[in-house]
């Protein structure tokens, strides 16, 4: 347990080098309010160095924050801020455009975020298990490519570029398309998937001499309805905080944010407050000089969305904690409000 000057140097330390991103001495925390002699307060720095709070960058008196530092502040001392009126209009006026979908709404969200604050933004709309398969078209591009198109009654479009196999005829193009509109349209895509694995294999099978080929289609036009498609904003801004990457790390971490799987993994619970993981706590090893800020939103009757903000780990957190409460609040207005108009 660490005193309460201690905490307050910890603070202010914290508070001042995310600002600056310079390391602080006892002369700053002396004209910062902390009522104690210089030699004091190096003292205290030096208990805090010691309990693995701070650390030295050089020789100087200077310090800056640990990882365990800033899981301390975020634990203990963090207080959010409110987010200014120019926060606020700018976030609305971004999000205040048509969109022809709600997966418009939710990829623009990732940009407005990251346009604003600089970082890498991701999101993630609600669950679509619930949803309810209302349409399938099939779109020929070619004489072997063709475009499937899912509709959903809570107004989510899936649109798939699928290559015929060679041992397709167009007739079993139109016998598929039948099948999927007499048997699962009005169905819930969780039951579609379901039957997917189960019933329509047997069923292809009076349909089809062979279904070679015919069940990959399934999986991969179908298939894509229920992946979690996570939206990202400032996809390389991860870069301007991480100036010792060689090539194949770079190679390396722009692959890892194109890859909606592996990105799905970062999110924590969906439900609770606003959750923030620093370093290792991300559980990606190129992030380990990273922090993670994430924000769940609810959409009546839809459930969970989510938001999150990933930067270094200097960010400004009670900066960033209330700019993304604010964000999260906003966003689920916005959506609610297309969901009604929907319906």
């Amino acid at each position: 347990m660490i005193t309460k000057r201690q905490q307050d140097i910890l603070r202010l330390i914290i508070q001042s080098y995310t600002e600056n991103e310079i390391p602080v001495g006892s002369k700053k925390l002396m004209e910062s309010g902390i009522e104690a002699s210089s030699a004091t307060i190096r003292n205290e720095m030096k208990a805090l160095e010691e309990f693995g709070l701070l650390t030295k960058t050089h020789s100087s008196s200077g310090r800056v924050p640990s990882i365990e530092g800033y899981r301390y502040y975020i634990n203990h001392l963090l207080e959010p801020m409110t987010s200014s009126k120019g926060d606020v209009e700018q976030i609305r006026r971004g999000l205040n455009r048509e969109f022809h979908e709600i997966n418009d709404v939710i990829q623009y969200a990732a940009t407005v975020l990251s346009k604003l604050t600089n970082y890498t933004a991701l999101s993630v709309g609600p669950n679509l298990t619930d949803r309810m398969l209302t349409g399938f078209r099939i779109v020929p591009l070619n004489n072997r490519q063709i475009v499937a198109i899912i509709v959903t009654d809570k107004g989510n479009v899936e649109s798939q570029v699928y290559t015929i196999p060679a041992t397709f005829q167009s007739t079993d193009v139109e016998k598929i398309v039948q099948i999927i509109n007499d048997r699962m349209v009005n169905e819930s895509l969780w039951t579609v998937y379901q039957r997917l694995r189960t019933e329509i294999p047997m069923t292809m099978s009076r349909y089809f001499q062979t279904t070679d080929g015919i069940l990959d289609f399934f999986e991969h036009v179908l298939g894509k309805a229920f992946e979690e498609r996570v939206y990202v904003g400032g996809r390389m801004n991860l870069l301007d905080y991480e100036t010792t990457l060689d090539s194949r790390a770079i190679k390396s971490m722009y692959s890892f944010m194109k890859n909606s799987e592996q990105l799905t993994k970062l999110f924590s619970s969906r439900e609770g407050d606003i959750q923030i993981r620093v370093g290792d706590e991300i559980g990606v090893k190129m992030l380990h000089n990273m922090s993670l800020i994430q924000a769940n939103y609810s959409i009546k009757d839809h459930g969970l969305g989510t938001i999150a903000l990933i930067g270094p780990t200097s960010m400004p957190y009670s900066k960033m904690y209330g700019l993304l409460d604010t964000f999260s609040k906003e966003l689920s207005q916005k959506l609610n409000g297309y969901y009604q108009e929907l319906e």
